[in-house]
């Protein structure tokens, strides 16, 4: 992403999506920094930080959509996410609910809110899972999550179809198993390691590949 490009960063206020922030602030690109509750760490960062947005609801999505009036959006970044448990014989369904609003709903509110400040040769990533591939599920459980994830994928891709005519390019990325809150901390790689293998997805983003199913280590992930 070349500088001054604006990049919108939703749930960007830690874990991965503050180290996105770093990343395309340090590239020179005008980062938009989109959560419910700032932190210091992004206030460091990002152009600019838009807080007390949620995006799970109408007037979350129209304060966005208000804070960002007349802003051309070159890459936008569905981060915001939420990973709960959920064992057979005990399923909360009002936890699946929650992750279905965040992980998979909210993504596809946001993209279809901003949409219209996406020029041709923009880019929209969102943060998926690979426990959302129904495929390379063998361990079961998780039932929320994957379900949400699996939900996420699918609106991306129809995403990338619709958008393609309109030079815009959609990518699902899995970020690796990664050393953040979410998991407790005990991932495999660093957030600053996922960052820069999502960067690196997202510059090799195109409309010959839109639509495409990626873990950051350029693995192509099945659905």
């Amino acid at each position: 992403m070349s500088a001054n490009r604006t990049v919108v960063i939703t749930g960007a206020n830690r874990g991965i999506g503050l180290e996105l922030a770093r990343h395309y602030a340090g590239e020179g690109c005008d980062v938009v920094g989109v959560c419910r509750e700032a932190s210091a760490e992004l206030a460091d960062v990002a152009a600019r930080v838009i807080e007390g947005v949620d995006v799970t609801t109408d007037k979350g999505i129209r304060k966005l959509v208000d804070e960002l009036k007349d802003q051309q959006i070159d890459l936008l970044i569905n981060n915001a996410g939420l990973l709960q448990d959920e064992k057979l014989g005990s399923i909360d369904f009002d936890s699946i609910r929650t992750q279905m609003e965040i992980n998979a709903y909210a993504p596809l509110r946001v993209a279809e809110a901003l949409v219209s400040r996406i020029p041709s040769g923009g880019k929209i990533a969102n943060i998926t899972s690979r426990m959302g591939s129904i495929a390379d599920n063998d361990s079961g459980g998780r039932y929320g999550y994957r379900a949400s994830k699996a939900a996420l994928n699918a609106f991306g891709k129809s995403l990338a179809m619709d958008l393609k005519p309109r030079g815009i390019a959609v990518a699902q990325l899995h970020p690796g198993y990664v050393q953040t809150r979410m998991v407790n901390f005990g991932g495999l790689i660093t957030p600053e390691e996922s960052a820069k293998g999502l960067a690196a997805r997202i510059e090799a983003l195109n409309l010959e590949n839109t639509g495409s199913f990626w873990h950051s280590n350029g693995e192509e992930l099945p659905w």
